[in-house]
């Protein structure tokens, strides 16, 4: 393993067994309402400083980009991007689909990804160019090439209310002609379930770089494909995002923009 990455999975298992500590006393925790439906509890501070702690002694001139306490002050060719807790909603419910997501990104190009599921001990793990795994095990995305077979994963534009209409016709096309789509959601946890197989594709919009970047790492090492809805390389910038296994990426991007 790259040794970034190793520090990566250190920094994501420290903040795990702190989210996992506060799971168990969900009445006791400080939530401050960020927009509408968009929460931000002490659990995610504590997580996230945790993350940056193990990352800056090992990379002291390396910068960050992370959802609570967002961008550093200096940027340097080596940005950490991080949300500490995907999912907060999911978590102040005690509803167990929630993660840590961590990805480091040279000189605009994305490096490392960790993402790690404290309910289930899933650690999902990519470096560029050298695959996708879960706890150490190699994983590919599904090899479903049939749209009405597909399992399709989804989120609702929360922030995005305004999109809601745009929003549901999209939701209708793809549940029209798949065999399922599902809203687990954690964006991060999705997108490293189409990774591994376990969901054939998934989009959503109204996303931001720390829901994506690591994800995105996982999809395209594994073997899949990603875009905005154009199918382009904007994601990160619209926070608009598709990924699928090669076989129905264009079919999902279809359905998507179907009018």
């Amino acid at each position: 393993m790259h040794p970034m990455l190793t520090t990566a999975v250190k920094a994501a298992r420290k903040a795990g067994s702190i989210i996992t500590r506060a799971s168990s006393d969900l009445d006791r925790l400080t939530i401050h309402r960020k927009h509408r439906a968009d929460f931000v509890s002490e659990v995610d501070v504590a997580a996230e400083q945790a993350i940056i702690r193990i990352l800056r002694e090992a990379y002291p001139g390396h910068s960050f980009h992370a959802e609570e306490s967002g961008k550093s002050a200096t940027e340097s060719e080596h940005v950490w991007i991080i949300d500490p807790l995907d999912g907060t909603t999911n978590f102040l419910h005690g509803f167990p689909q929630y993660c840590v997501s961590i990805a480091l990104k040279h000189k605009g190009v994305m490096q490392q990804a960790v993402i790690y599921d404290p309910n289930r001990n899933e650690l999902f793990t990519a470096t560029r160019g050298a695959g996708a795994f879960l706890n150490d095990r190699r994983i590919r995305v599904s090899a479903t090439d049939r749209f009405e077979d597909a399992l399709i994963g989804t989120g609702f534009p929360f922030r995005e209310l305004d999109r809601f209409d745009e929003y549901l016709r999209m939701f209708a096309s793809v549940a029209k002609q798949t065999a399922g789509v599902r809203r687990p959601g954690a964006a991060a946890l999705d997108l490293a379930w189409v990774a591994a197989g376990r969901v054939d594709g998934f989009w959503e919009m109204g996303l931001s770089p720390w829901d994506m970047a690591a994800g995105v790492l996982l999809v395209r090492e594994a073997g899949g494909l990603v875009g905005d809805f154009a199918g382009e390389e904007g994601w990160l910038e619209s926070g608009r995002v598709v990924a699928a296994n090669s076989k129905l990426f264009s079919t999902l991007l279809a359905a998507i923009n179907a009018r």
